[in-house]
């Protein structure tokens, strides 16, 4: 099975050099972008039906095809990657930046000319100090070989990349609050529309796309849609995935996979099943802003479509195991202080609603839970729905606890009824 991203990637956990990447076929994708027009590109990226691989999977080429082009179109316009990756469970994009700087570059160079930007920028979470390092030095050998810079490869097409290090909060992963950030402002996400495709970072035509959404745009140009649909297991898009697990399984980790693999095949067979002494209880299936799966739903493709059929998201596609012997209130708590602590407090529900929630729960996890707390956590859920709050930060956070009062209502009620949590002497 071939596995584009992670491949070539070094056993030591050193980063692969220019020359180790030009030696595995690095930036031979963005040689037979510069031979074709832009709109090619585009056309190519949307017939390879790659999707976003920051949580939402929308059309990539799609996305970009929004962008205005022409001879009236802004001259101004800007690629930026997505690097902030502060969503707890997930972990990928770390090892993309950490082994493989430049894939990312290449990607986002080939992206920018594809919409006919002049200037990029690597958007990276303050704690990836290791990433950082790694990527400044692939951006300087890339300058030095003219892949970065004016008139590349003599294509007449010039294009400039910085490293920005994030200050850190969770909320500069929402895109609009991400351009904030960058332009040096409070982290408030935006007003939608105008979309960053037509209004993003200093009010020019941006695109923002995930970290491990650029890593796949090389290996498409390269080889083109035929062979990158060749290697998904889903109807509904292309490419492998990178999927992983945390929790009390045998393997934790991060793994290429096909795109629409079961959920089964992550859980039994790469992430090694659970550890022994534990069952499976539950599994939110792509990081701590998506809704329960359970045992049941394990034969479920890790797809963007079959995932939403089942009632949660897809995600990031790195699951978080629930096991029988952890307290299901207790990880919505951590979950919920988490969310509460990371809102911008920009918008009412969330600022207020996500600290009560938290309260509510680290009550019932004390054993001072009333009856009605549930009702009044279920009420939570709504008001924090989507379309009631800003951006999407708080409709995320009420995805584990919706769901969790679902499918552990039982645990919740005992804790109330008990006036203890059962779990807390493990």
């Amino acid at each position: 099975m071939e596995r584009p991203l992670t491949q070539h990637m070094k056993s030591d956990g050193t980063a692969l050099s220019l020359k180790e990447y030009e030696a595995s076929g690095g930036y031979e994708g963005l040689r037979k972008a510069l031979k074709m027009t832009p709109l090619e590109v585009m056309n190519l990226v949307k017939d390879s039906k790659l999707r976003g691989r920051g949580g939402a999977g929308f059309p990539t080429g799609m996305k970009w095809s929004f962008v205005p082009m022409g001879e009236d179109a802004p001259k101004q316009k800007y690629i930026v990657a997505n690097g902030d990756e502060m969503e707890p469970g997930t972990f990928k994009d770390r090892l993309l930046v950490e082994l493989n700087p430049h894939m990312l570059i290449e990607g986002m160079i080939i992206s920018a000319y594809a919409i006919g930007a002049s200037m990029s920028y690597i958007f990276l979470r303050w704690a990836y100090h290791l990433g950082a390092k790694r990527i400044q030095v692939a951006l300087d050998e890339a300058y030095q070989a003219g892949y970065l810079g004016k008139n590349i490869m003599g294509s007449g097409f010039d294009i400039d990349m910085d490293l920005h290090t994030s200050v850190g909060r969770y909320i500069c992963g929402e895109e609009t609050a991400l351009l904030n950030a960058l332009e040096g402002k409070r982290a408030n996400p935006r007003n939608k529309p105008p979309f960053p495709q037509v209004s993003g970072l200093f009010g020019k035509p941006t695109i923002v796309n995930n970290v491990e959404t650029y890593c796949n745009v090389p290996h498409i140009l390269a080889k083109g849609a035929e062979w990158y649909l060749s290697l998904s297991q889903s109807e509904g898009g292309g490419g492998t995935k990178l999927y992983g697990a945390s929790g009390r399984v045998k393997n934790p980790g991060v793994y290429e996979l096909p795109l629409g693999i079961t959920l089964r095949e992550l859980v039994e067979v790469h992430a090694g099943g659970m550890q022994d002494g534990y069952k499976l209880r539950g599994i939110l299936p792509g990081g701590a802003s998506t809704d329960f799966l359970t045992p049941d739903h394990l034969d479920i493709k890790m797809d963007f479509e079959e995932v939403a059929k089942a009632g949660s998201r897809m995600g990031t596609g790195l699951i978080i195991v629930l096991d029988d012997k952890t307290c299901p209130i207790g990880m919505c708590l951590n979950l919920e202080q988490f969310f509460a602590q990371e809102s911008c407090g920009w918008c009412t529900p969330c600022r207020e609603g996500l600290p009560w929630t938290a309260k509510l729960l680290q009550g019932i996890e004390d054993g001072q839970g009333r009856p009605e707390d549930i009702d009044i956590l279920s009420g939570q859920t709504r008001y924090m729905a989507p379309g009631n709050t800003f951006c999407a930060l708080a409709p995320g956070a009420m995805e584990p606890l919706q769901s969790a009062l679902k499918y552990f209502r039982e645990d919740f009620e005992e804790h109330i009824h008990t006036h203890h949590c059962k779990y807390q002497h493990h």
